[in-house]
């Protein structure tokens, strides 16, 4: 998981915050990255659309009424419910965030196992693959 936020209401404002702490997490250069979703208001805004040419993000939207073209980004909110958030009670918004930002960080993309990533971490899949992308393009 590279960016996300948190807020009182899901908009535009909050889906903006979360791309731009995704280039943050790649410090600042994102240009030719995918950015996919559904066909929501707030990603379909022109403040994203915005957003995402000042970056050089390419937006990809699913198709309508297909769940299995967000398939992943559902099995994540599906994870982080069933395996952080109903097995804990925050007292605030704030305390949320705050753990919910250091279970995603300091869990779920460095020690969590995926299936998919052959039973490594999201942190060390991709640290392998851009090994591999190096190593090929020294070949």
């Amino acid at each position: 998981m590279l960016g996300y936020a948190m807020g009182a209401r899901h908009d535009a404002d909050l889906v903006v915050a979360a791309l731009n702490m995704a280039a943050a997490t790649r410090g600042g250069d994102v240009r030719g990255v995918i950015f996919h979703s559904d066909r929501g208001s707030e990603y379909t805004s022109r403040k994203l659309n915005q957003a995402c040419r000042k970056l050089g993000v390419f937006q990809s939207m699913g198709r309508v009424g297909s769940c299995f073209d967000n398939a992943v980004s559902e099995a994540f909110n599906s994870v982080l419910k069933v395996e952080y958030v109903h097995r804990h009670t925050f007292g605030t918004r704030t305390e949320a965030r705050i753990k919910i930002a250091t279970w995603i960080t300091d869990f779920y993309n460095t020690r969590r196992l995926h299936s998919v990533c052959g039973w490594k971490s999201p942190i060390d899949y991709e640290r392998e693959y851009r090994a591999g992308l190096t190593m090929g393009l020294a070949a």
